[in-house]
C-alpha cells in the first residue's frame, strides 16, 4: 500500500480546524476516521497488481549511442478497471544521464479483460548487454487516496554493441583496394604476387613482366599483370587486459581497438581474404573463427559487444600461444595492444619470436592526444613541465616502437580518431607490397 500526496494533503487540512478549535482526541477522531475509511474503501476498489500479465517485444540489439524500443504489453484479467503508474526499470546506463525519470516512468488506464502496449525509449551510454530489472506497478482507487504496489520480473534483454564510427572511413579505403586490384584507371598498375591476366606490351612496361612463351605464341609482346594476394588470413588479436581500461578522451582504449578492428575487419573481407577474431587477457574471452564475408561484420560486433577490460595484467606467453594455435599457417597476426614500455619489454618482446617466425605481424596502439597537447604547451612553468613530460612520453613511446620494428614487426601508433584509418592503411602496404 501506498498513500498519495492527496490524502496528505486531505488530513492535514482537516487537522488545521481541529487543531485550532477543539484540539482533543475526540476531534482528531472525527476528521480521521471517515478519511481512514475512505483509504480502505479506496484500496478496495484498486485494481489488483499480481494478476496483472506482461510481456515483451522490440529491439534486442542496437548501436551503441542510437535508440532502441521495447514495448511493454500490460493485460488486465481483473473484473476492476486498471489506473496505474508503471515504472520500467532498467540500468542507469540504458539512458542519457538526467533522462531516467521521465523515459522509465508511464501511466496507463487498462480496462477489465483489455490490454494496452507501452513503449520505453532506450539510449545505452555503455556497451554490453542491459537487462530489465523489474517492472513496478502502482494501482491507483477512483479516489486516488491510497495505491496498491507491486513488481513483476519480466525478463528482456538489449545488446549493446560497438558503435563502428570508422565505418566512414571504407568507401576510401574500398577504392584505393580496387586501385590494387587494377579495377579502376589509374596511371601505374598496382603491383602484387597473385597471377591475373596477360596484356599487350604499352611503352613503359616493365620488361620484367614480359611472357615470353606468350609472346612467342602470337605476334604482339604480351606482358603479365599482377593482382594482391587473396585468401590471405588475418588475426586479429585484441589485449583485453589492464592497459585497454585506460581511457583516452570520453572511452577505453579497448573501444578505439574495436572500432579499428572492425574496419580492417570489413575492408579484408571485401579483399577476399579470411579474418578472425582472439580477445585475450589471462584466458580466452571472446573467438570467432571459419565465419564468411556476409557472417563476419554481425559476428565481430556481437562477440565484442559485452567484452570489458580486465584489470589484470595479460599473460602475454598464452595469448602468443593461443594465438599461434587459431592460426597454423602463415598469416597476418594484428595484435591491438598497449605501446607502454614496460608490458612490451617485459611481456611481449621475451615472446614475439613465436609470432614473427611464421607470421607477419602488426602491432597497433591507441596513442592519447593529450600528449600531443601537453608537449606543444609553453609560457607557464606548470606547461613547461607539462611539455617536458610529454616529450619523455612520446619519446619513450617511439623507442619502444623501434624495438618491435627491430623484430620486423610493422607497428601503428595513432590517435583514437586516426587509428582505424591507419591500421587500414598498413593492412593496405602490406598487401601492395606483397608481404601477407
Amino acid at each position: 500500500m501506498a498513500l498519495t500526496g492527496r490524502t496528505a494533503l486531505l488530513a492535514a487540512l482537516g487537522s488545521l480546524p481541529v487543531g485550532i478549535l477543539a484540539p482533543s482526541w475526540t476531534g482528531i477522531l472525527a476528521v480521521n476516521a471517515p478519511l481512514t475509511l475512505a483509504i480502505l474503501c479506496d484500496f478496495a476498489l484498486a485494481a489488483p497488481v499480481r494478476k496483472l500479465q506482461f510481456t515483451r517485444s522490440g529491439d534486442t540489439s542496437v548501436r551503441l549511442g542510437e535508440t532502441a524500443t521495447v514495448q511493454l504489453t500490460v493485460a488486465n484479467p481483473a473484473p476492476r478497471r486498471l489506473k496505474a503508474q508503471l515504472r520500467d526499470a532498467w540500468p542507469p546506463s540504458s539512458w542519457t544521464a538526467g533522462t531516467e525519470l521521465t523515459a522509465s516512468r508511464h501511466k496507463v488506464t487498462v480496462p477489465p479483460g483489455e490490454r494496452r502496449r507501452l513503449s520505453t525509449e532506450l539510449r545505452p551510454t555503455r556497451r554490453g548487454d542491459h537487462e530489465s530489472q523489474h517492472v513496478t506497478v502502482r494501482s491507483y482507487g477512483p479516489l486516488g487516496l491510497v495505491a496498491r504496489q507491486g513488481t513483476h520480473q519480466v525478463a528482456w534483454t538489449v545488446r549493446v554493441l560497438p558503435p563502428f564510427t570508422s565505418r566512414k572511413h571504407l568507401p576510401s579505403k574500398l577504392a584505393r583496394l580496387r586501385e590494387l586490384d587494377g579495377r579502376t584507371s589509374v596511371l601505374t598498375r598496382g603491383e602484387g604476387t597473385e597471377f591475373d591476366s596477360l596484356r599487350d606490351y604499352v611503352p613503359g612496361d616493365d620488361t620484367r613482366s614480359i611472357d615470353w612463351r606468350a609472346t612467342a605464341r602470337q605476334n604482339t609482346v604480351a606482358v603479365r599483370t599482377w593482382r594482391p594476394e587473396r585468401d590471405r588470413h588475418i588475426l586479429l588479436v585484441l589485449d583485453t587486459g589492464r592497459t585497454s581500461a585506460g581511457r583516452v578522451g570520453d572511452v577505453p582504449r579497448l573501444d578505439a581497438s574495436m572500432d579499428a578492428a572492425l574496419l580492417l575487419a570489413a575492408l579484408a573481407s571485401r579483399a577476399g581474404d579470411r579474418v578472425d577474431l582472439l580477445a585475450h587477457d589471462r584466458r580466452v574471452r571472446a573467438r570467432v573463427q571459419g565465419r564468411s564475408a556476409g557472417e563476419l561484420l554481425p559476428a565481430l560486433v556481437n562477440a565484442m559487444a559485452p567484452l570489458e577490460p580486465e584489470l589484470v595484467e595479460t599473460d602475454t606467453r598464452g595469448l602468443t600461444a593461443t594465438a599461434a594455435a587459431c592460426a597454423p599457417r602463415r598469416s597476418l597476426v594484428v595484435l591491438l595492444t598497449s605501446l607502454e614500455t614496460a608490458p612490451v619489454e617485459e611481456g611481449l618482446l621475451p615472446v614475439l619470436a613465436q609470432l614473427t617466425r611464421r607470421h607477419t605481424v602488426l602491432v597497433a596502439s591507441v596513442a592519447d592526444p593529450r600528449v600531443e597537447e601537453m608537449t606543444a604547451a609553453r609560457g607557464a612553468i606548470d606547461a613547461v613541465y607539462s611539455a617536458a613530460a610529454g616529450a619523455q612520453a612520446k619519446e619513450q613511446r617511439r623507442r619502444t616502437a623501434e624495438k618491435l620494428k627491430r623484430h620486423g614487426v610493422t607497428v601503428v601508433d595513432a590517435t583514437p580518431e586516426n587509428l582505424a584509418p591507419a591500421l587500414a592503411d598498413a593492412y593496405l602496404s602490406l598487401k601492395a607490397a606483397g608481404r601477407l
